[in-house]
């Protein structure tokens, strides 16, 4: 497969296992993707899918114990083969991670000025006057208020919205290629959420970065991403241009997500659940692991787990053996219709 020339990133098969006592977690199956410059990939699923594993691998922040196979390539160059150095470079230098809780990702006894001033120490012989200098521009940059005197102050000091603003400071501080984004508006009310999303677009493009958002909620997605993953299972079950898969959903598990979540067409009525809980990672069942909860799984689906094809243009792939049917249903969310719905 060859590299588009702005291609930044690029996962190729991405697998990793914990053992455990109860057996080995197959946390992420397989994942593959390319991200290219100033793109937003967004990463969808239920907790327990595998973006964020996904993601932490990408950085190299998983435990010892963890197995990873697969490649991770930046700019081409193979980041699971590198020398530990090297790695620690990229991190934090060209890939910056937001992660979900700024309260428990920055230190409590340390001000956020002299967090934000180690950012830079860590990746280049500079003054601490300039890393300073450097961690105001960022802060100002973020949009917090003061933001000199800011430098002086504690986590606890700061509302949830700026500590995640100070995240965001602290990602893209060495101006990295890539941003990826673990759930960065989580724990945020509906009105911060926004103004937090905004701002990490504006600083995208300050940098020109690109970013990885991994996020649970579609509504986030669709305002941001320019292409988008669906994972469960810890595999990818759908790939393609955002619009495109938001409107024309080929796998039936991102239809029920679509389904599930509130918009102006589902004004006054009801939302459509998925029924069931996500299978365990150690004990997967045989076939598509989406089928004991899947309204169109037959025989099929129970024997054999369907892999990434075609299922539209523009590179839009999806993992379901009854893609066709989903795409000649008028409104493919109707798969996961309610009881009262169906009387």
């Amino acid at each position: 497969m060859r590299n588009s020339p702005n291609e930044i990133l690029r996962v190729e098969d991405l697998t990793v296992e914990f053992p455990t006592d109860d057996g080995v977690v197959h946390a992420v199956r397989g994942v593959s993707y390319a991200l290219h410059e100033r793109e937003v990939l967004g990463i969808v699923g239920e907790s327990g899918s595998g973006k964020s594993v996904s993601s932490l691998a990408v950085m190299g922040l998983l435990p010892r114990g963890a197995r990873v196979r697969g490649r991770i390539l930046y700019r081409g160059e193979d980041v699971l083969k590198l020398p530990a150095r090297r790695r620690r470079a990229l991190r934090g230098g060209k890939i910056g991670m937001i992660f979900q809780d700024p309260m428990t990702a920055l230190n409590p006894v340390h001000t956020i000025g002299d967090q934000l001033a180690e950012a830079v120490l860590a990746h280049g012989l500079v003054p601490r006057r300039q890393a300073l200098a450097r961690a105001k521009e960022m802060l100002d940059l973020v949009g917090i208020p003061q933001a000199e005197a800011r430098l002086r102050s504690y986590p606890h000091e700061f509302s949830g919205g700026m500590r995640q603003r100070a995240m965001i400071a602290m990602a893209v501080i060495n101006s990295p290629d890539v941003i990826i984004a673990d759930e960065p508006t989580t724990a945020l009310d509906v009105t911060v959420q926004a103004q937090i999303l905004e701002k990490l677009l504006e600083v995208k493009d300050a940098v020109n970065a690109a970013i990885v958002l991994i996020t649970h909620d579609l509504g986030v997605v669709a305002g941001t991403a320019h292409r988008v993953l669906v994972m469960y299972a810890g595999k990818p079950v759908e790939i393609g241009d955002t619009d495109t898969v938001f409107y024309r959903p080929r796998m039936p598990y991102t239809a029920g997500l679509l389904g599930s979540m509130p918009s102006l067409e589902t004004s006054g009525g009801r939302l459509r659940p998925i029924g069931g809980a996500p299978p365990s990672l150690i004990n997967l069942p045989p076939g598509c692991p989406f089928s004991p909860r899947c309204p169109l799984a037959d025989g099929t689906c129970t024997a054999e787990e369907p892999g990434l094809a075609e299922a539209g243009e523009g590179g839009h792939l999806a993992a379901c053996h009854h893609w066709r049917d989903v795409a000649a249903a008028p409104d493919p969310t109707a798969l996961f219709r309610t009881e009262s719905e169906a009387v």
